[in-house]
């Protein structure tokens, strides 16, 4: 699996070199429905470390003129940048391209899996904070849906459980708990029944939803396979797949953290950060000199500033070698390599690039009197794993 993380981290630095110049035109001048068919392909394809497959991502596209992609959250806490801010740039891509965007709001999967304690009261207020976030982040809401998976399971009750029962009849118990992974889990843990009902469950959501793409993280990926064998076994069976489109997941800021955990503060950006606490982070982030590979402060830029900023602005002395810009991630790599580009500067730049993004959701939470009131709720709730 560490060979595989490598080969699709290299994959990705360089789809985004490649794509970077096209997408800027985009930005700047076109709308979906003015996209061509190559145009809306090479977006949403940009999103994805993997897809399976790419060729039936096209055929989508080209077929329906509004296709539905998802993602399910659990409302568990406080929202990291890569929650935030990621998927804001990922949901923007999507829905530029013509694609419908539906939230899958997983209240009720966060009770099953323990999250605040199992308090459904908390964890909804949670959802209601995590989507001023992203209102706050930029996202485009033009396209997106927010669905609470109580509300719309509790309304087509007969359609949803006829799917999860079949979709557990299908599937043997091993199958089902090599999913737990999607759920932060081993399936070597002591699981609760709960949690073994989860994976089959959020299966069913993907077919419920009517979901042509599924665009969750690398973490997601086991049960969005179990949705595209579970086509082959229902019957009759369902002559199109799920497209699963999965986007690189953002390592933690310390050494040898391969992912964020909501559970250690220092381990990620959280949306609502102070400036003085995402200028603490980021210093005491792991980023030694001129390597690259396992860098965290690396995969900040490439997946969060330069999707963002279409550039990267380093401010230095001139005897450090002065202002610099960078278009694309593989000279930004060259240089950190070479030792041309030292830690300390490339921290104070993406500290700042940070600051920028992140302003505008703090000034939400600051002015307005409904989003603070969530955010003091939200930050006096203990976090369960």
């Amino acid at each position: 699996m560490a060979s595989n993380a490598a080969e699709i981290s290299q994959a990705a630095a360089e789809t985004i070199d490649v794509v970077a110049d096209r997408l800027q035109q985009l930005d700047a001048s076109t709308s979906g429905n003015e996209l061509t068919l190559d145009e809306k392909y090479q977006l949403c394809r940009s999103i994805g470390a993997e897809c399976i497959q790419d060729e039936e991502l096209r055929n989508l596209l080209e077929k329906k003129p509004n296709p539905v992609a998802y993602d399910g959250f659990e409302p568990s806490g406080r929202m990291h940048i890569a929650q935030g801010v990621l998927k804001a740039i990922n949901v923007n891509k999507l829905t530029r391209s013509g694609v419908t965007f539906k939230f899958w709001v997983a209240d009720w999967f966060a009770q099953l899996n323990n999250k605040m304690g199992g308090d459904l009261n908390k964890i909804q207020t949670v959802g209601k904070y995590m989507i001023e976030i992203w209102k706050a982040a930029g996202m485009d809401m033009t396209r997106v849906e927010f669905l609470n998976a109580s509300d719309e399971i509790n309304k087509r009750p007969d359609e949803y459980w006829t799917l999860v029962m079949d979709i557990a009849r299908q599937n043997t118990l091993a199958r089902i708990t090599k999913c737990c992974q999607i759920m932060g889990r081993s399936e070597f843990d002591n699981l609760s029944a709960s949690q073994i009902f989860y994976p089959c469950m959020q299966c069913a959501d993907i077919f419920f939803l009517k979901a042509d793409i599924c665009q969750l993280g690398l973490d997601q990926r086991k049960v969005n396979v179990l949705a595209r064998e579970y086509c082959d076994q229902c019957k009759p069976k369902r002559k199109l797949k799920p497209v699963i489109l999965s986007h690189e997941m953002m390592p933690g800021l310390l050494q040898g953290q391969e992912k964020m955990s909501k559970s250690d503060p220092n381990s990620a950006i959280f949306m609502e950060d102070s400036a003085a606490e995402v200028k603490t982070k980021i210093k005491k982030a792991f980023c030694p000199p001129e390597q690259v590979e396992g860098n965290p402060c690396l995969a900040y830029i490439r997946l969060i500033i330069l999707p963002w900023f279409n550039s990267f602005e380093v401010q230095r002395k001139e005897d450090k070698g002065g202002n610099k810009t960078y278009t694309t991630m593989a000279d930004i790599d060259q240089d950190f390599s070479s030792g041309a580009l030292h830690p300390g500067d490339l921290k104070d730049a993406l500290t700042v690039s940070l600051n920028r993004i992140l302003q505008p959701v703090r000034d939400h939470f600051e002015n307005n009197a409904e989003a603070a009131a969530l955010l003091k709720k939200v930050k006096s709730y203990k976090v369960t794993k």
